[in-house]
Parts: C-alpha cells; sequence; structure tokens
C-alpha cells in the first residue's frame, strides 16, 4: 500500500512541477487550463511569477517529502492546497465568482492525500 500511495505521491509532484513550468514556457496555455485569461503588462508579471511560485513550490515540497522520507515537507504542501480551495470558496462566497468545484475538489483530495502520505510515508525529523 505504501508503495502505491508513493507512486501517487510522485505523479501530483510531477504534475505540481509540470504546471510550474508550463506557466514559464507557456503562460497562455496554462492561463487558459486554469479558466483565465493571460493578463497584461504588471498583472501578467504577477500571474506568471506568481502561479509559477505556487505549483514550483508545490512540487518540490512533495518531492523533498518523497526524496528525504520527512513528514514535515507534506504539512506545508496541503496547507497550500487547502488555502487555495478555502480561498476559491471565499471568492464564491464574498466576491461574486463562480464556484470552481472541479478545481476545489481535486485541491481537497490532494491535500487529504498528503496528509495520509506524511502519516503513513514520513518519518519525525
Amino acid at each position: 500500500m505504501n508503495k502505491v500511495l508513493a507512486v501517487v505521491v510522485g505523479l501530483f509532484s510531477l504534475m505540481f512541477l509540470l504546471i510550474g513550468l508550463r506557466w514559464l514556457v507557456d503562460p497562455s496555455g496554462a492561463a487558459g487550463q486554469l479558466g483565465m485569461p493571460l493578463l497584461d503588462d504588471v498583472g501578467r508579471s504577477t500571474q506568471i511569477g506568481d502561479f509559477a511560485a505556487f505549483f514550483l513550490t508545490l512540487g518540490a515540497l512533495i518531492l523533498f517529502a518523497l526524496v528525504t522520507s520527512q513528514r514535515i515537507w507534506y504539512y506545508p504542501a496541503a496547507i497550500l492546497l487547502g488555502i487555495a480551495a478555502v480561498g476559491r470558496v471565499l471568492a464564491w462566497a464574498v466576491h461574486d465568482a463562480a464556484l470552481a468545484l472541479d478545481l476545489i475538489v481535486p485541491e481537497v483530495i490532494i491535500a487529504a492525500v498528503l496528509l495520509l502520505a506524511a502519516r503513513w510515508l514520513g518519518k519525525t525529523g
């Protein structure tokens, strides 16, 4: 079971790393994949920089957790995804955004899988 979980978590890491790299090499495609237009001027700089940072950091944290077997690395990745999901719900509830369940549900599921991985795959310091 642990090997299956490690493979799943490794695929999540790869997916996030590839999404982050796509923000750097094909930002219009990456933006479209998330249902948004590529902005102009400083907005574009912020959009590319912030989204690349988010996804590359997420993928790197998960990869560090797998390579080192240190459970501490899973927690910031799960927190990032959890905050993103909460932010989406708040955007819908407070700021008249569409309720993006197709994005929220995977964020919550992946965060939960990362917390399970921290428990089953990770070791304490």
